[in-house]
This record gives structure tokens, sequence and C-alpha cells, in this order.
């Protein structure tokens, strides 16, 4: 909390350690996307989380990534919002698993890197 700002990954394990501790069941999920605009930038991996909500009897999606110019990820129970709908004519991916734990290389990435950028440029996974 020291910098006040993260990448999805510390950001889901954040929002699922405050929703688990107010009793929510939530897990983590996982999308491939590019790192720009177009394939020839990369890919990366985006975690976000879902969420179980008992009144609904089912699992929905969220992003606690943070929204901005261009990104605009909603809580919706009738249509998932997400911040970065996934372009499969570019070989993006949504993993349909929801992880009761993040999944170990998202971790290890994290734990491995203290530098941001260094992180973006050479560190974040391609592929779950």
């Amino acid at each position: 909390m020291a910098f006040k700002e993260g990448i999805c990954y510390a950001k889901s394990n954040l929002l699922a350690a405050l929703l688990r501790g107010g009793g929510i069941p939530t897990g983590f999920c996982y999308q491939r996307l590019t790192l720009g605009d177009t394939p020839d930038t990369g890919y990366c991996i985006h975690a976000l989380n879902g969420v179980y909500l008992s009144g609904l009897k089912r699992w929905i999606r969220l992003d606690a990534r943070g929204n901005k110019e261009g990104v605009n990820a909603q809580f919706s129970i009738d249509k998932e919002i997400l911040a970065f709908p996934v372009r499969s004519h570019y070989n993006e991916k949504d993993y349909p698993t929801i992880y009761v734990e993040p999944v170990k290389i998202t971790m290890d990435t994290l734990s491995n890197n203290s530098d941001c950028l260094e992180m973006y440029k050479y560190s974040l996974l391609e592929d779950i």
C-alpha cells in the first residue's frame, strides 16, 4: 500500500481478500490479451475476479483494474462488462476457470519483480 497502485495481479488479490473478508466467495480468473492494440505488441495475462452471488446462485466476473479513457469496466448482473473484451481474431482468450487461489506463476511474477516497467517489458506472462 506504500505506492497506492498496482497491476491487475495485485489488484485482483486485494479485491479477493476484501470480498472474502466480508464472507463473499471469490476466485481468480484470467484473460490472454494483447499488450497493445495489435498482436505484434505481444501478449500478457490479465487477472480479474469471479464472485459468487448467493442471491442469484451464480458466479459473475469483476475487474478491479480501474477505469480510464477507453476502459470502462462496470459491475453488472445482467451483462458482463469487463475492462477488456476479448478479441478472438487477435488470438486473445477468456479462460473459463475460476481458481480458488491465484495461479502460482502470476504470484511468482509479482514476487520476482520490483520494477514495474521492467516487469511489463520482460516478465509478464503470455499464456497460462
